[in-house]
């Protein structure tokens, strides 16, 4: 049931407002309507399923017969597929929540291939991050007129792209390796502010969304960061002196939009975060190679620290995740290339099984302590 209409109702009986079984009453009646709402996973795989198919149908259909169609029908193509989308999400707005839902984001989508496929029929003047920007556009108005987590989780991943582009553009006759070294780090602390999302299993979906999104990049994110600052690429010669003035506002867009998204995220918790990106600046300046591991070591069990505190096990199995993958990494690049072939191999193979079984049980200790201590495992 309602988590804020049981904490309500617990103060109204407390107040003396509503008696024990009236309000009794009223939460077994909140809870029978809740529970008669709640959609079972197979729908949701068919709505999911079906949406993708759809999707895929239509432009399949599209492309087929492309090269047949004038410009005109091209153009008048593209925005009957985003009208129907959203028309048909209308529609189903009251019949069927989810699958308007569906709908609505199938319109979105149909909206950035609406964008790109304009500026090749018109033959418009290239700057893709343009092309991204409008299309990030489209999905904060559907977020701000919708408020559903689809168009939420679309803002969030087009909107950083956006940046992305901008800064790939603004920095291309310059030395490209500062600048993809200050973009991998921008993109490493945006997926810590968007783990940071995730507080506890009543989260709404939009939060979950947000804190998948977040796990999924953390541990590419840097791996990214520590090859582009300790790995030697040759074909990123530098076209250009940097200029101090674009360094610093990379640098500072790259820590203060994440830092600040996770303030609004968290409020207080903030600093728990902050400590987390503090992690990830510092992991593009630190030499030699061996305390780099040593540092990334020391965010995995940072990592796992940050999820006991906040009783969130994802956060304890990417910790554990990040550490072994720290181990094996280190065994690969320091000690494997000093043994033979075969006993490189036989040391592998121990080491994977020691390593797991021992991470392993480590893991399942902390995510019973969790559960002990009331969180969600």
């Amino acid at each position: 049931m309602n988590h804020d209409l049981s904490a309500k109702l617990l103060r109204w009986r407390e107040a003396g407002v509503v008696d024990g079984p009236t309000a009794s009453r009223i939460e077994a009646f909140e809870a029978e309507d809740e529970n008669s709402s709640i959609l079972g996973w197979p729908v949701k795989v068919a709505i999911a399923f079906g949406t993708l198919m759809v999707g895929a149908g239509v432009l399949l259909f599209v492309a087929a017969h492309w090269d047949r169609l004038s410009p005109s029908a091209r153009f008048g193509s593209v925005l009957a597929m985003i009208g129907f989308f959203h028309g048909a999400g209308a529609y189903f707005t009251e019949r069927f929540p989810k699958l308007s839902i569906a709908m609505h984001c199938l319109g979105t989508l149909a909206l950035g291939a609406g964008i790109f496929l304009a500026g090749q029929i018109f033959n418009l003047e290239e700057h893709w991050p343009g092309g991204i920007m409008l299309w990030a556009a489209g999905a904060w108005i559907g977020y701000a007129l919708l408020r559903d987590w689809v168009h939420g989780v679309l803002a969030a991943l087009l909107t950083p792209i956006w940046l992305t582009g901008e800064w790939i553009e603004a920095t291309k006759v310059f030395d490209n390796r500062s600048s993809a070294i200050t973009l991998a780090v921008g993109v490493l602390l945006l997926a810590i502010a968007y783990l940071s999302a995730r507080r506890d299993d009543r989260d709404r979906a939009l939060r979950q969304g947000l804190g998948w999104i977040g796990g999924i990049a953390l541990i590419p994110a840097a791996l990214v960061v520590v090859v582009l600052t300790h790995e030697a690429w040759d074909v990123y010669m530098p076209a250009g002196p940097f200029p101090g003035g674009l360094a610093l506002a990379g640098w500072s867009a790259a820590i203060a939009i994440p830092l600040g998204l996770s303030f609004f995220l968290c409020g207080r918790e903030a600093w728990t975060s902050a400590i987390a990106m503090a992690w990830g600046v510092l992991l593009a300046f630190l030499h030699p190679e061996q305390v780099v591991y040593l540092w990334c070591g020391v965010g995995a069990v940072g990592l796992v620290a940050w999820g006991l505190r906040g009783g969130r096990p994802e956060r304890i199995n990417l910790g554990v995740t990040g550490f072994a993958f720290t181990v094996l990494s280190f065994y690969f690049s320091n000690v494997m290339d000093k043994l033979g072939r075969s006993l490189g191999l036989v040391g592998l193979g121990a080491l994977f099984l020691l390593v797991g079984w021992a991470l392993e049980r480590t893991r399942r200790r902390l995510l019973v302590q969790i559960a002990g201590a009331g969180g969600a495992v």
